[in-house]
């Protein structure tokens, strides 16, 4: 090939290159014209289509509009890629967290020492029990009236106090869900006494049980006659709590526990008795007087606000409560179960809390306040700093069901913490619910009782019973089926106790069970005794001679105690006594249990012999 023809070849290639991207540019720019056309067209119909949620670039776009535009341009070109894609999740998501960031951002800038201390906010979401829970056991709310009844009734009293000559001026009549009250008044010149003597006679005449006669009643000039009605109504629980007077209480510690003879509920504050003694025969209410008590107190406050501890020696009585642990409970740091159920465990309780009780004073009198309520007005509103030991103290409720069994187990050792917390413990939130088939002195002793003034008495079987819990007579009168009589030191008041069943209870149990609880069931302080203190003075390097042989015989015989030591072995009482405590530390017997003989920790003799040569080979 000549350079002639090199050269057209090479001319032809530049030719070529050339020529090729003039068509392609021409292209691009024709593409590109398009594709802005697209966009434009685009731009009009996702304006009309999104006219109310691009409300930001409009007002963009009027600030600078020759920015603005190729501004939108880009992001509705983005936009509709991704909307083609999933519109929809999206548009949720973004939705549901931004709402969710904010609300949290928020409850964080919430705290600090301009914002007042919630003490409920650890269970923010609590609800109380509401009232759909209860059962209606009344068959209406308003109590029907029977007319023949009634003038049957004045007729009878009237003719029987005219056979005695005693004149009645004006005759009224109260009427009760169980009770109806007949107010007269005497003629001029009659003695009240001697109506008062004519009790017995008028109940014959009326041929009905739970005649009771007040002369005078306090305050209204008139003396009353309490007679039972004929068909009684039941008092069911949900009409107590949906009362107005207890729903609009502003109470401490509310407690609705029935209607009185002119069928008002009746509700008194816990916080202001400031303990209660309740008595009164086997059957006749008493423990669903208890649940009434709980129940109210249950649906008006807090977990944050109120603890119990519940002492239960029937075992039976307060099982349903231990599901709200975590919510309501209180309990010493290394018991199990929060109902308190065995009598050796009462008394670390009760000495526990006389624990609690001085702690709590302590920090009153550095905050220089005189009870809970002001202390806790100053806490929540930030004036007491926590790094000083202070804290947000809820209200303590003991209830001790069968007070008197505890008595007969324990004795001093029982009566000395209740004693302590009934005279001191009302300053600083704990209050006692002391329940008893019969106070007699031994069991509720003149210093205990003198700090319950507010008592109620169930019916009791004799007039002795009723002057023992009341100081007065009435008790004995009462119809029984929750018919009881209240006393806060100024008078009695007739109740008709409101009714809760179990399977009531057990639902609003569940309910709060079911709702988010705290880690774990309130702490009280922990207590050590003088008996687990005393076991370490013991010193097991220098054990009596008859030790190995004691040991022996208890693992035999399975009993343990100083008089079986004595009796067995013929020593006297304080080698023999010497020689249980060594048995304890040594762990072969229980600890004391008053008279009742020590648990045998160790069921076999070869066992025993392996520890006994153990013990010897380190002495």
């Amino acid at each position: 090939m000549n350079i002639d023809q090199l050269a057209a070849l090479e001319n032809s290639k530049n030719e070529v290159k050339i020529q090729e991207p003039q068509p392609e540019e021409e292209e691009e720019i024709t593409n590109v014209d398009d594709f802005e056309f697209e966009l434009k067209i685009d731009d009009s119909i996702k304006e009309t289509k999104t006219e109310t949620a691009e409300n930001d670039f409009e007002i963009e776009v009027t600030k600078n509009e020759t920015e603005q535009s190729i501004e939108v341009e880009n992001t509705i070109s983005e936009t509709t890629i991704v909307d083609n894609n999933e519109e929809e999740d999206l548009s949720l998501s973004i939705e549901d967290t931004e709402e969710e960031v904010l609300l949290d951002e928020n409850q964080q800038r919430s705290h600090g020492i301009d914002t007042p201390y919630d003490p409920k906010e650890d269970l923010a979401g609590f609800k109380n029990p509401g009232l759909d829970l209860l059962q209606e056991h009344s068959i209406s709310n308003n109590i029907t009236v029977n007319r023949e009844e009634l003038e049957t009734n004045k007729n009878k009293i009237v003719e029987t106090l005219s056979n005695y000559k005693i004149k009645i001026d004006k005759i009224k009549a109260t009427i009760g869900p169980t009770i109806t009250l007949y107010e007269i008044v005497p003629a001029p010149g009659i003695r009240i006494s001697k109506i008062k003597n004519l009790e017995d006679d008028i109940a014959m005449s009326l041929a009905a049980l739970g005649i009771r006669i007040i002369a005078p009643i306090p305050g209204r000039g008139t003396i009353g006659i309490e007679v039972p009605n004929s068909s009684p109504e039941i008092v069911s629980m949900k009409t107590i709590i949906a009362s107005e007077k207890f729903q609009n209480s502003d109470y401490d510690l509310p407690v609705a526990i029935g209607k009185t003879i002119s069928n008002e509920t009746f509700v008194f504050d816990l916080a202001k008795m400031p303990h209660l003694l309740v008595a009164g025969a086997t059957g006749q209410g008493k423990s669903v007087g208890l649940n009434a008590i709980i129940t109210s107190l249950l649906y008006k406050k807090h977990p944050a606000q109120l603890k119990f501890v519940m002492v239960d020696p029937k075992k039976v009585e307060f099982s349903l409560f231990s599901k709200i642990e975590k919510h309501y409970l209180a309990k010493l740091p290394d018991r199990a179960d929060a109902i308190i159920t065995d009598n050796s465990d009462v008394v670390t309780t009760l000495n526990s809390l006389c624990i609690e009780m001085d702690e709590r004073y302590d920090l009153l009198k550095l905050a220089r306040a005189k009870n809970l309520k002001e202390y806790n007005t100053k806490f929540i509103a930030r004036k007491l700093n926590p790094e000083n030991g202070h804290r947000y103290m809820p209200f303590i409720v003991l209830i001790v069901d069968e007070f008197a069994d505890l008595i007969m187990t324990a004795g001093k050792e029982v009566e000395m913490p209740i004693a302590r917390l009934a005279q001191l413990a009302r300053a600083i939130g704990i209050h006692l619910i002391i329940a008893t088939q019969r106070p007699s002195v031994n069991v509720i002793t003149g210093m205990i009782k003198a700090n319950f003034p507010a008592r109620i008495a169930f019916r009791v079987t004799s007039k002795i019973d009723s002057r023992t819990i009341l100081d007065a007579g009435g008790a004995d009168q009462l119809i029984g089926r929750g018919d009881m009589l209240f006393s806060k030191g100024d008078g009695l008041t007739r109740l008709q106790c409101a009714f809760v069943d179990t399977p009531e209870v057990e639902e609003i149990v569940d309910f709060i069970a079911d709702q988010k609880g705290y880690a774990s069931a309130f702490n009280l302080p922990e207590f050590i005794g003088d008996e687990e203190s005393g076991r370490s003075d013991i010193d097991m390097d220098d054990r009596d001679e008859l030790f190995d042989d004691a040991a022996r015989m208890i693992v035999n015989n399975q009993q343990g105690s100083t008089s079986l030591i004595q009796r067995k072995m013929k020593l006297g009482y304080n080698r023999a006594g010497r020689i249980i405590d060594q048995l304890e530390a040594a762990g072969i017997v229980g600890e004391s249990k008053g008279s009742k003989a020590r648990d045998v920790l160790i069921s076999d003799i070869m066992t025993l012999e392996q520890l006994l040569e153990d013990m010897n080979a380190r002495k």
